[in-house]
């Protein structure tokens, strides 16, 4: 994609930190992290999301993600929040697959969603309708 800033990264026409990279995946820092170490994996092929992705291309992803992680836990961090927006709705804004492989330290302005419980039988018939939609 010529517009993708991900493939701009990835051809060298846009400076960054590179961490990792082997022949279908990269990893770089994220130029806006939650935590020092926040870490972007990416697929070097352009694929916009989850959806699109091939299956072992996001299993090589997760085992980079995890790979990452464990590099950044030995380096301090006290946990690891990975993470992968699909969609505007859901906060993505680069429409290129990535995980955020984000480092936790303790009290920093990173928060988690907040749940709510499932009404009645809501649970029941939401768990329904995914396993008949597998």
């Amino acid at each position: 994609m010529p517009d993708c800033i991900f493939c701009k990264i990835i051809k060298g026409e846009i400076p960054c930190t590179k961490v990792y990279e082997d022949a279908a995946v990269f990893g770089f820092l994220d130029i806006k992290p939650v935590n020092p170490g926040h870490t972007l994996v990416i697929p070097k092929k352009h694929y916009e999301n989850i959806h699109e992705t091939p299956d072992e291309l996001l299993g090589k992803m997760a085992i980079v993600a995890k790979r990452i992680a464990d590099a950044i836990l030995k380096l301090g961090a006290k946990g690891i929040n990975i993470g992968m927006n699909n969609g505007a709705v859901a906060g993505q804004s680069v429409f290129h697959a990535h995980i955020h492989v984000m480092p936790r330290y303790g009290k920093d302005s990173f928060s988690l969603w907040v749940g709510k419980e499932y009404d009645g039988s809501e649970r029941e018939e939401v768990a329904g309708k995914i396993k008949n939609a597998l």
